[in-house]
């Protein structure tokens, strides 16, 4: 499965592609953020951003899309740009005939990290163990894409067999030890750098 994450925003829009194989290992393919200049006018705003999707759709032919579902705020100006910059994600998706789904911030939480109120930073070193990287996608917008991606892929059935018949745990299939896939990324983790990765209360 190749998944294009978007995380929505007007002034940065993340947009991040990772390959998932059956087994839930996920390999990072692209990562990038969209910016768009707030002195530029909203309309020629919100062409660059779809201009940039398009292209980026073009390249890498996902499979599915996974966008951050608009939540309320009390900034209603931060939260009518996020939520124009999804419309036009959610037109590109259609038009490419691409299938996307919306993940709440505490869904995306749960899934790569195993706590739903993991705090910014903590998604992101779970985003670079998950994918194997060197050091943290930067900006948070980059790595909060990809983790978009991550988690839809790891919500979704894989393969015709295994997840379907699979009990879940929190809509996670969990593996043949018992632990989630964000649970297995954690020991991997930890047994190639022999310390701990997240603090004990996110092993729930």
């Amino acid at each position: 499965m190749r998944v294009l994450g978007i995380d929505p925003g007007l002034t940065r829009c993340g947009v991040g592609v990772v390959d998932v194989a059956l087994n839930r290992t996920a390999t990072l393919v692209a990562v990038t953020v969209i910016r768009t200049p707030p002195e530029l006018d909203l309309d020629q705003r919100l062409l660059v951003i779809a201009e940039g999707i398009d292209a980026l759709l073009k390249e890498h032919s996902p499979t599915h899309m996974a966008i951050e579902r608009v939540f309320a705020q009390n900034n209603v100006r931060t939260v009518m740009g996020t939520a124009q910059v999804s419309g036009i994600a959610l037109l590109a998706a259609a038009r490419h005939g691409i299938p996307v789904s919306l993940h709440t911030p505490t869904e995306v939480k749960a899934a790569i990290t195993g706590y739903g109120q993991a705090e910014k930073k903590q998604v992101g070193v779970m985003v670079a163990k998950i994918l194997r990287l060197d050091e943290i996608p930067k900006p948070a917008d980059a790595a909060d894409a990809l983790a978009l991606a991550i988690c839809h892929a790891w919500r979704s059935p894989l393969g015709s067999g295994v997840a379907a018949s699979a009990t879940t745990i929190g809509g996670l299939t969990p593996s043949s030890s018992g632990l989630t896939p964000a649970q297995e990324a954690w020991r991997a983790a930890e047994r190639a750098t022999g310390q701990r990765v997240l603090p004990r209360r996110l092993e729930r």
